[in-house]
């Protein structure tokens, strides 16, 4: 990776873990910064982290976090390159967000009683699309690698299947008399019924693989 690039990857990087302590804080904390309605998919406290799209920002913020100390020491001449283990972690963190904001643009927004707009106020604004831009920006442009095969791809999948095991199982716990409350089904995924889980996640399991596979392929292209 050219030293230009080390020095952009750094400062999105920073840009990018502010921005995650930032809204996650103003989540947390229960601060409107945009408006005073209630919005969807927004709690307070610890409640948050039922959402894919805090997880998936949390995520990418540590790891930004830890690419922008090891830009420093590539740029200090204390280490030569960034190491194969955390470019993985950065796809797979990127993967991440990107399908958040996928999601948010092709499904909630769209299909909700809320619309898109309403989907980006308060911290949905970074975590919904400020942060998965810049996150998809960075791992494309500033982090390029030769580090990443093809098959490496699918490591992308692991944080969605792990909240899909998660989500699948705290909705199956709290059906009642074949009615699944949106308070456990709160994307709305399986609203038409248990058998509808057959569908939904072999789906979201090849968008999120596409988007692996995408960040991968474009990484790659050299500038």
């Amino acid at each position: 990776m050219k030293k230009n690039n080390y020095k952009l990857s750094l400062l999105f990087n920073i840009a990018i873990f502010v921005f995650t302590v930032f809204a996650s804080f103003a989540m947390f904390a229960g601060i409107k910064f945009m408006s005073g309605q209630d919005l969807p998919l927004q709690l307070t406290k610890i409640q948050m982290f039922k959402f894919f799209t805090v997880d998936s920002n949390m995520f990418i913020g540590i790891v930004a976090l830890i690419f922008a100390m090891e830009d420093i020491k590539v740029l200090s001449g204390k280490k030569e390159e960034i190491s194969f283990k955390l470019y993985i972690l950065k796809l797979m963190a990127t993967t991440s967000v990107g399908l958040t904001f996928v999601v948010v643009f092709t499904y909630l927004g769209p299909f909700s009683e809320y619309g898109i707009l309403r989907m980006l106020m308060n911290s949905n604004l970074f975590f919904h699309l400020i942060t998965p831009v810049l996150s998809i920006v960075t791992f494309v442009f500033f982090e390029k690698t030769n580090k990443i095969r093809f098959k490496h791809s699918l490591f992308g999948l692991i944080p969605m299947l792990m909240y899909a095991i998660f989500y699948i199982i705290n909705v199956f716990i709290h059906v009642e008399e074949g009615i699944i409350s949106m308070e456990y089904d709160f994307y709305g995924f399986i609203q038409q019924g248990l058998w509808t889980t057959f569908i939904v996640v072999p789906v979201m399991l090849l968008i999120t693989y596409l988007i692996s596979l995408g960040l991968w392929k474009f990484n790659k292209i050299k500038s």
